[in-house]
């Protein structure tokens, strides 16, 4: 999260785009993408051929020897704003649109149809001074958290509910799920591809050795990464975002997931999601492999029929849900719960406070996490009620130091010390035959035991003589306040 003098620089660039006619928080983030990527080329062939000539060795150039004006060093430091400005519009951003040659490739697909906004000479000359000025660090992902930012400046919910999920929480959820190198993973709602980029950065941080392994290399970059959207505008920034972050041929497509063109079947081990809750759907629009599971028209029960599908034997789910999910009474509700129960393996429910989603939506919400065996094998489920995650739960969501993260992650992966957890406490274990008694209620409320401490009140006399004396106490008071003033 980027805090202090680089937030305050980047909502200085931000106000630029804003004064200067470009009010749409997703077209802003678009065209200050373009921009950052356009300086990330430069530093990235500044880079190889610094090693180039330390190591004596060639390497694959970006920019050949006629395009070296159109190199971010070269243009920014244009004295001449119109003359900058015709290099970016006619040459910097058609080059970027056709530098990927994989016409298949997310990059290809949905750089092809994107546009240079930027009105004016002078608005794009105060921008790249203000991208200049922010000063990137090298050792961090700095990049990654100032497009977190930006991102969190999208403060309207789309028409299907969709809304953003803090990073904090996609990053908790991959370090429970721990990505292998040899994962397929998918987000079929995956918007701004925050699940797949925080998965690539946990391989990274936790596989290393992966990249000297010519086919785990290959694979990281060409097919270890799914995320579907319907919104085209998503579907760049996702791809632009993977791309910002080192993966260089993710698969972010256009797809509607639930319908019948989607005929992903046993295809991923992973599935990291934050689907749309509050959409509702017409049969004839879904796929009817899904209505076979849950007969219903809520996208958060379809979306959890679609992961089943979507998983090979073996492959693992974690999903946000609306805590509708965990206790609805319809049938569509019992089904797909029933479903997951009885023919896979549900592990663990972890309840949410319902403002961690502020300032977007108040919705409570859990993460539910279970692996598809299609032969059953839930024994007890684990259950974990979080009551903070480093934030304020109103509306500002501002740090605190009340955080139940990294208890959450440290007791996931200990689950066998979690058996004699009583429960009264913050987390145990529920016996799936008393969920089965339930009607597969998986409400933490349904199963959890609050002590209530009796508290013993003083006789009615006894408060009496209180109140008597402090009436007495405060004439007192008045009557030396009275004395005071007249002298």
């Amino acid at each position: 999260m980027i805090t202090g003098e680089l937030r305050s620089k980047v909502d200085k660039i931000w106000e630029i785009f804003w004064t200067g006619g470009l009010t749409n928080p997703l077209e802003v983030i678009e065209q200050f993408t373009y921009l950052l990527f356009i300086k990330g080329l430069d530093e990235v062939e500044t880079r190889n051929e610094a090693e180039a000539t330390l190591l004596g060795v060639p390497y694959d150039r970006i920019f050949n020897d006629e395009q070296q004006h159109i190199r971010w060093s070269k243009f920014a430091n244009e004295g001449n704003a119109e003359k900058m400005y015709d290099i970016v519009l006619n040459e910097v951003f058609p080059f970027i649109k056709k530098l990927h040659g994989n016409k298949e490739s997310a990059y290809a697909k949905y750089m092809g149809d994107a546009i240079f906004k930027i009105p004016t000479p002078l608005m794009l000359s105060k921008i790249v001074d203000g991208i200049n000025n922010l000063n990137l660090k090298k050792d961090k992902d700095t990049k990654g958290d100032l497009y977190e930012y930006l991102l969190s400046k999208v403060a309207t919910a789309g028409t299907n509910g969709q809304f953003r999920t803090p990073r904090h929480i996609i990053d908790m959820i991959v370090k429970l799920m721990k990505p292998a190198p040899e994962d397929i993973i998918v987000d079929p709602a995956a918007g701004s591809a925050g699940f797949l980029v925080s998965s690539q950065q946990y391989l990274r941080d936790n596989h290393p050795d992966l990249f000297l392994v010519q086919g785990l290399k290959k694979h990281f970059n060409n097919d270890m990464f799914y995320g579907f959207d319907m919104d085209r505008t998503m579907l760049r920034i996702g791809a632009m975002n993977m791309m910002l972050h080192g993966v260089d041929n993710p698969n972010i497509e256009y797809k509607d997931s639930l319908s019948e063109s989607n005929t992903d079947k046993d295809k991923f081990t992973l599935v990291l999601a934050n689907p749309p809750f509050k959409g509702s759907l017409d049969y004839e629009a879904v796929s009817a492999d899904l209505l076979k599971v849950t007969k219903t028209k809520k996208t958060e029960l379809l979306f959890l029929a679609l992961f089943l599908r979507s998983l090979k034997v073996g492959g693992r789910c974690a999903s946000i849900v609306p805590d509708g999910v965990l206790f609805g009474s319809t049938k569509g509700h019992k089904d797909i719960r029933k479903e997951i129960v009885e023919n896979h393996k549900l592990e663990a429910i972890i309840s949410m406070p319902s403002g961690v989603f502020k300032p977007y939506a108040g919705v409570s919400t859990a993460i539910m996490i279970f692996t598809k065996t299609n032969t059953g094998g839930t024994d007890k489920v684990w259950f974990y009620d979080m009551k903070a995650d480093g934030y304020s739960l109103d509306d500002k969501r501002n740090e605190i130091e009340d955080n139940d993260i990294d208890d959450i992650i440290e007791r996931f992966n200990n689950l066998d010390k979690e058996v004699d957890r009583k429960r009264t406490e913050q987390s145990f274990f529920v016996d799936v035959e008393e969920i089965r008694e339930n009607g597969y209620d998986l409400s933490i409320n349904k199963y959890k035991e609050i002590v209530y401490e009796e508290v013993v009140y003083d006789e009615p006399q006894v408060i009496m003589r209180r109140v008597k004396e402090l009436e007495k106490e405060i004439a007192s008071g008045l009557e030396e306040l009275e004395r005071m003033l007249e002298v």
